[in-house]
């Protein structure tokens, strides 16, 4: 959590919520088509199994807001797990914690698809990268 994060009454934005979820994914996946400089290998390197020309598009996210999640000077606990894989979408769940008390404090599905970079057509989830991501498979957050 960043200070620039908190909103007038000293809980995170709704806005920002989104910014650290993408965060949560980059940080669990990897940056989509090899973009950024060299880091860390993700923990699930799902952005390493596309066709080089391959983007990732969220294209729904759902949110939850379960109790007002407070700015502190520490990381904000995120769980983050693949909740469905269909033909050519991967479903994201979150559960955002407050990282003193444990309290869930936002719930949050992300759907995201492969989409080829130059034809802007759909690409079907692979057997590679549901070979990947099935050890890190679970129940939809909203289940």
């Amino acid at each position: 959590m960043r200070w620039s994060d908190m909103d007038a009454y000293g809980h995170i934005n709704n806005v920002e919520v989104l910014r650290m979820l993408e965060e949560a994914r980059i940080l669990a996946f990897g940056p989509p088509g090899g973009t950024g400089a060299p880091g860390a290998e993700p923990p699930i390197a799902l952005f390493n199994a596309v066709p080089a020309n391959a983007q990732s598009l969220v294209s729904e996210h759902r949110v939850k807001y379960l109790a007002p999640l407070e700015y502190r000077n520490i990381p904000a606990d995120v769980d983050i797990w693949i909740s469905s894989i269909k033909g050519a979408s991967l479903g994201i769940s979150y559960l955002v914690s407050d990282p003193v008390t444990g309290v869930p404090c936002v719930k949050a599905e992300t759907t995201l698809a492969f989409v080829d970079g130059v034809s802007g057509r759909l690409l079907r989830v692979s057997e590679e990268q549901r070979e990947l991501v099935r050890p890190w498979a679970g129940d939809s957050v909203f289940a």
